[in-house]
């Protein structure tokens, strides 16, 4: 068998790597061996998208990158979709595994599906339900034309099935983001930050989505919030430099210590330590609930509602007023503990890599 693993961004790494690391233990396994080919698309330029990542991660740097760099959305998609037929029709595969929901993940499975191409797909079945979100699009149409789905949640299997996908082609088998983080824990990496981060409480704060970080005084608003009812806690914000670009002033807050952005292991020292994780991001959402660290959400709807129902997070959305009410009972020690929902426990790329083998062996 010959599959080819697609990553776009780099999250999409954290959640390809561990489905890597088990068709390698696979293959020392089984007679029957899967061949694979790692296509970074380009996607999302990354200073940190070093050497170093990989080696992180423990996985070879891709085979292949089509380097499209960042543009619009349909720009992006286009060259995405060109520069990769010209590489499948090259490097004829099995099957194309796609993960999460960033523009690389639908733009080559419908290269894949037009070229008679299996299609597999990691996270399927998630839904936000707001069409405002481009993620929740490419979840919508990529899931329209996979033919084996892998999944986080029994509440991700009912969505496909209420949309008319056979059982038979929906696997519930956990949460890769999950087998990355039980597999690095031990190997997480105090950063240097001027915070005494190994004796002293802290939250930890991460914006990136454009509804929260593109219009400036928004922002401002929402860091001079976050600011004020830390309450001499330290909040370490690892920033973009686009979004610090976005402040005026940040010496003016009196709690924030804005970091540049971390490597994978650094920024997962930060996160199972914190006393509270204050981000718009779904993948972390997910890795809190593991952790069972208290998560304030602000968005107002998420794609992943058993971090809400089982675990450890809360939706904020734009509500400044929840957001307070709910970091001070954070910081007073009241909040839910929130448990782990069902194979969220770092096994979920074995079953993935068991099931593929079944499927096209």
């Amino acid at each position: 068998m010959h599959l080819t693993i697609i990553a776009g961004a780099r999250p999409n790494f954290v959640k390809i790597a561990p489905i890597i690391h088990a068709i390698s233990h696979h293959n020392d396994q089984d007679a029957a061996k899967i061949d694979f080919c790692l296509v970074h698309t380009g996607q999302h330029y990354d200073e940190k998208m070093s050497g170093s990542f990989f080696k992180d991660l423990n996985i070879p740097l891709p085979d292949v990158n089509l380097n499209v760099g960042s543009h619009s959305h349909a720009e992006q998609t286009a060259k995405i979709m060109v520069a990769f037929e010209k590489h499948l029709m090259n490097q004829p595969t099995d099957c194309v595994l796609v993960v999460g929901d960033v523009n690389s993940t639908m733009a080559c499975a419908i290269v894949a599906k037009k070229l008679g191409v299996k299609v597999v797909h990691v996270e399927g079945g998630l839904r936000s339900r707001d069409m405002r979100m481009p993620e929740e699009i490419n979840r919508l149409l990529t899931d329209s034309i996979t033919d084996y789905f892998f999944t986080t949640s029994a509440l991700a299997d009912t969505n496909l099935l209420n949309e008319g996908v056979t059982a038979d082609r929906v696997f519930m088998v956990g949460n890769t983001m999950i087998d990355s983080l039980v597999s690095s824990l031990d190997k997480a990496v105090m950063p240097k930050v001027e915070h005494d981060i190994a004796t002293a409480e802290y939250i930890l704060l991460t914006l990136h989505r454009p509804s929260n970080v593109d219009d400036a005084h928004k922002l401002e608003t929402l860091i001079e919030t976050i600011d004020r009812v830390a309450s001499g806690v330290k909040v370490l914000f690892p920033i973009h430099p686009r979004t610090a670009s976005k402040l005026t002033n940040i010496e003016r807050f009196d709690n924030i210590e804005f970091l540049s952005p971390l490597p994978y292991l650094e920024f997962l020292y930060l996160m199972k330590n914190a006393k509270a994780v204050v981000t718009d991001s779904g993948g972390i959402q997910e890795e809190t609930t593991y952790l069972k660290v208290p998560c304030l959400t602000l968005r107002e709807n998420t794609e992943r509602p058993e971090t809400i129902e089982i675990g450890s997070n809360q939706l904020i959305g734009n509500d400044l007023v929840a957001l307070e009410k709910s970091l001070t009972a954070i910081l007073s020690g009241n909040w839910k503990k929130g448990e782990v929902p069902p194979l969220w426990d770092g096994n979920a790329s074995k079953r993935i890599v068991d099931h593929l083998a079944q499927l096209f062996n």
